[in-house]
């Protein structure tokens, strides 16, 4: 294989990707494909980290709408980022990867302080990272932290992997069948179109400092190398 279009990334993961068939929690089975696809790309020598939602577990808004307060709320979701990493991370390692899991939420008995210098140094030297605790602040996504994190790292993109759709749609694909999927868009159409894709923080964050977003599907064996290799499989978001 040719040398990887993208050499360092972030890899975006939501908590409902944990849940396979389930309507709620982690599949075992779903947690080995992903930890088997990120293993593909680790072995070609691709730095990965990785961030983790906690939807599958804990949704800060919708507890909100019910009356609890959303900072509390918030907090709690990134509670349930913590343990989606440690099931991430019990996935890797049995595929053979040495995994660090940093978290934003001081938590040491289970996870290292998010230190950047520290996370760096540890994908130099062939380490997944995986982040958890989000940004460590409510109000703010974890599409914002996996933004925020590839910035502060250098990585080349920010990879979302999305379950069971494979891009950006105009509209929802679920919903509607007539929904017209795009190749390539513009950060700044991303935004203005509100399409669904990342909230408008992340991209904001990527647009700003002209950083491409790769959107497809993980659940397809092999579409995360492919993506890796620069084809275009899903929706790539970039600056033109």
């Amino acid at each position: 294989m040719t040398k990887p279009e993208y050499s360092k990334i972030i890899l975006k993961m939501s908590g409902e990707s944990f849940k396979g068939p389930k309507e709620f929690g982690m599949d075992a089975k779903t947690l080995k494909f992903i930890a088997s696809e990120v293993q593909s790309i680790t072995s070609l020598g691709v730095q990965v980290g990785i961030v983790v939602g906690g939807g599958n577990i804990w949704r800060g808004a919708d507890y909100e709408q019910t009356g609890m307060d959303r900072s509390t709320a918030d907090f709690a979701g990134m509670l349930a980022t913590i343990m989606n990493a440690l099931a991430l991370q019990d996935a890797l390692e049995s595929e053979g990867m040495i995994v660090r899991t940093q978290s934003a939420l001081s938590i040491p008995s289970v996870a290292e302080p998010y230190i950047r210098r520290r996370a760096i140094r540890h994908m130099e030297k062939g380490r997944v990272v995986i982040f958890a605790g989000g940004t460590g602040n409510p109000y703010m996504t974890t599409d914002t932290a996996a933004a925020l994190r590839a910035l502060e790292i250098g990585s080349d993109a920010l990879i979302m992997a999305k379950n069971g759709i494979d891009g950006v749609y105009d509209s929802d694909p679920l919903i509607n069948p007539d929904a017209k999927k795009f190749t390539q868009l513009t950060h700044h159409e991303a935004i203005s179109k509100r399409l669904k894709a990342l909230d408008s923080t992340a991209l904001s964050l990527c647009m700003d400092n002209s950083l491409p977003i790769e959107v497809f599907n993980i659940f397809s064996e092999g579409n995360l190398k492919s993506v890796i290799s620069g084809n275009e499989i899903g929706t790539r978001i970039v600056v033109k």
